[in-house]
């Protein structure tokens, strides 16, 4: 099914005709009307991570806050100099 709330498909059951492994992740070929192919990243269907899961994991947000530690030390030594 596809539950990406902005695609046209939205809340369309479709089958699978096959699954592709791209850079970005798995990529999934399905069937529309058995007339046409659409292809649908895997986040964007119910075989993806439920929404919200991926972008606020633990790992994901420990990395933020380095960065951001890093960003406030860096830009703190422009303060005391006075630039």
């Amino acid at each position: 099914m596809v539950t990406h709330p902005f695609h046209p498909l939205a809340g369309r059951q479709l089958p699978v005709l096959y699954a592709l492994r791209t850079g970005r992740g798995l990529v999934l070929v399905c069937e529309v009307d058995g007339v046409r192919r659409v292809s649908l990243r895997q986040e964007w269907t119910d075989r993806g991570p439920p929404a919200g899961q991926a972008r606020l994991s633990v790992e994901g947000l420990t990395a933020l806050r380095a960065l951001l530690d890093t960003l406030r030390r860096d830009y703190s030594i422009y303060d005391e100099e006075g630039r």
